[in-house]
């Protein structure tokens, strides 16, 4: 969750009273109340965080945990019990087996030691070696095709002379990034995660915007002014669609579920946009005289 700034939410000091976040809180809640901004989308997320601020200022309490530990005060009493371990510790070590309620911190940037800065500073910095010491996190990047991008499989390549297996999930997008937990490089039995760039390769049939994917389709002159039907590729196999006399040239056609699967939901597909491209005929005398009738009648 993003950190919000609550006093800056409610337009207020930090060192206001709780008379002065009560003024604000009545003033910015009657400015932002949706049913006086029907028209701004962002009114009622705004609200909200206006809510949420007077909750924790507006309550002493929360507002000296939200105060001291910034963003992580929803866990003050939690911090407060560890630090308090750590100091009464008698060997200078400390044991995280019983920390799992607070996420995974092992990937923190900027922070060679793998915890979070507000960890090194409630404890200041005093973690045993063993514990402190992470291996070097690893970048690779994968190419695979529209086709592969599209379904769910597995996956194998080589990295560090070491063969890494993975399951893609379906519907990955170009330039999306995966962590692969505890695959990088190690130090001391401590090993880095591994970072996975994904590029899709161009597809000669296929282009993609989102989870839709476009193509185009050239149909003879015959077919377009008298109507149907032409075969369509996707990436499933080919569909025969049916084309209405009199369709112009350049007019498009929507294959609904014939896109790219959303990402990680197999059930849920784009669409496949088709462009009809005409191709023109060469005519021989015959037929040229026959057209030349039908454009003077």
């Amino acid at each position: 969750m993003a950190f919000i700034d609550y006093y800056k939410v409610l337009g207020v000091e930090k060192n206001a009273t709780q008379e002065n976040i009560r003024k604000a809180y009545r003033r910015q809640a009657k400015r932002y109340h949706p049913d006086i901004n029907k028209d701004d989308p962002q009114a009622k997320e705004r609200f909200q965080e206006i809510n949420e601020a007077n909750e924790v200022l507006g309550n002493p309490e929360k507002r000296k945990k939200y105060d001291e530990y910034g963003e992580n005060w929803r866990n003050a009493d939690e911090f407060e019990a560890q630090r308090s371990q750590y100091r009464n510790s008698s060997n200078g070590g400390y044991d995280f087996g019983g920390f799992g309620g607070f996420g995974d911190f092992s990937g923190s940037e900027g922070n060679a030691s793998g915890f979070s800065d507000f960890f090194e500073q409630l404890f200041g910095g005093g973690f045993s070696q063993r514990n402190t010491k992470k291996g070097k996190d690893l970048q690779a990047t994968l190419s695979i095709t529209l086709q592969e991008a599209a379904t769910e499989h597995k996956q194998t390549f080589s990295i560090n002379n070491e063969n890494i297996r993975i399951t893609v999930p379906g519907g990955i997008r170009d330039g999306q990034k995966i962590k692969i937990k505890g695959r990088g490089a190690s130090l001391n039995g401590t090993r880095g995660d591994l970072y996975i760039t994904f590029r899709i390769e161009p597809d000669k049939n296929f282009t993609r915007n989102g989870n839709d994917l476009y193509t185009t389709i050239n149909v003879d002159l015959y077919t377009l002014l008298m109507g149907g039907d032409i075969t369509v590729p996707t990436l499933t196999g080919s569909v025969k669609v049916n084309i209405k006399p009199d369709t112009q040239p350049d007019s498009k056609l929507r294959l609904r579920g014939k896109g790219m699967p959303e990402y990680k939901k197999s059930d849920i597909f784009g669409d496949l946009i088709v462009t009809i491209k005409v191709v023109l005929p060469r005519l021989n005398e015959k037929q040229k005289e026959l057209l030349k009738k039908i454009k003077e009648e």
